[in-house]
């Protein structure tokens, strides 16, 4: 067996995000369990440099998790031929031309999503890629939580019959910051910084429904900003210009079609932060990050409107949950470990590229149009 060793730029790792899940719970846990174990024995080792503006906090990180390397000058990471990856999980409106630069340094890309703030940019960018021919891939997480997989798994074993519409519930309250601390920082609602529920979450869904139901043909969104004012990391108020809450339609290839409520102006009473119902001829599924449930067409109740009795039929009780067949690691790992996986060769495709990343951005385009000119926008096919 042998150590195969791929350096990797990680920029951006001390915001939120980048430190949890892709620092903490992917690249530190997959180097604290060896590396990455390949088919033929060897094992792919992460050898990250953490890179950032403050040296403290970086250094900080770096001791808390076996750490070695860290740096303030992105310029001379991507000019360092010892590290052959570049990860993003920066500022969005950054993004696409940090890109620009580590394809131009011959750097492999695996970064965040969205890829850009707009569709040239993003388009751009993929173009870019394929032209050098580099591997490239963008982080399309929910693909891998354990309630989504258990759902594909239901899909694709014909229980629904044909599918007939998707219910998405997403969201939950986000602390305006008086009464008690906000849980997401203040960018996501500014303009200038690239914020915005229709930008952040259409491109999720753009990978969610393209993968498991259908691809997204056209998409009508009214967007909103409930909460106008907000409270700053500074104490101080600030003005939220961007929306907050987003009501999309979706028309699916095929005929399905698919309604996602997103709102970080929503209390939670539901069985998790997102579900999605499936309704088919012969059967439906509600998942959640977690779990997943079903009812077939005979087990389904027949009620009878009444409004002026107690509802007789408890409806939780007809649904079965899918048991869990096997074990669900972390979203964000089990994509690190696919790609570079991809990176080593052992993975002759990695799915999701930066094209995928574009059709995000698509959408969340076409979703802010649709708010704009309220009406249907179609997506045209987008060619790399």
């Amino acid at each position: 067996m042998a150590e195969r060793r791929i350096g990797i730029i990680m920029n951006g790792v001390t915001g939120r995000m980048g430190t949890n899940q892709h620092l903490v719970r992917s690249i530190a846990a997959i180097r604290a369990d060896g590396g990455v174990r390949l088919a033929n024995g060897d094992r792919v080792m992460p050898d990250p440099v953490l890179v950032g503006r403050s040296r403290e906090r970086l250094e900080a990180l770096a001791r808390a998790h076996g750490i070695a390397r860290v740096s303030t000058d992105l310029d001379a990471c991507l000019a360092d031929p010892k590290d052959g990856l570049f990860f993003d999980a920066a500022t969005t409106q950054l993004r696409a031309g940090l890109i620009r630069s580590a394809i131009a340094a011959g750097k492999h890309i695996y970064v965040e999503k969205p890829t850009a703030d707009r569709l040239e940019d993003a388009l751009d960018v993929a173009r870019r890629a394929k032209a050098a021919g580099i591997k490239h891939g963008v982080v399309q997480d929910k693909l891998f939580l354990p309630g989504l997989r258990k759902l594909k798994m239901v899909i694709d074993s014909g229980f629904l019959g044909r599918i007939c519409s998707v219910k998405g519930e997403f969201g939950y309250w986000v602390f305006e910051g008086d009464l008690q601390p906000a849980q997401r920082p203040s960018w996501n609602y500014k303009a200038a910084e690239g914020g915005g529920i229709i930008l952040d979450m259409l491109c999720h869904w753009r990978y969610v429904l393209d993968n498991l139901f259908g691809e997204v043909e056209a998409v009508s969104c009214l967007g909103a900003t409930h909460i106008p004012q907000r409270i700053g990391e500074d104490g101080r108020p600030y003005a939220a210009d961007v929306d907050d809450a987003a009501y999309a339609t979706f028309q699916l290839r095929g005929g399905v079609v698919a309604h996602i409520n997103s709102s970080w102006v929503t209390r939670v009473r539901r069985d998790d932060l997102a579900t999605f119902q499936v309704d088919g001829t012969h059967g439906s599924a509600v998942a959640g990050l977690q779990r997943c449930w079903t009812q077939s067409r005979v087990n389904t109740p027949k009620p009878v409107w009444n409004p002026d009795i107690p509802q007789p039929i408890d409806f939780f009780a007809g649904w079965q949950e899918v048991p869990a067949t096997q074990d669900y690691p972390n979203g964000f790992r089990a994509q690190w470990e696919m790609f570079l996986r991809h990176l080593a060769g052992e993975v002759e495709t990695f799915p999701w590229d930066l094209m995928a990343g574009a059709r995000g951005v698509q959408l969340a385009e076409a979703g802010l149009r649709s708010w704009r000119e309220r009406r249907w926008i179609d997506l045209e096919p987008l060619e790399a």
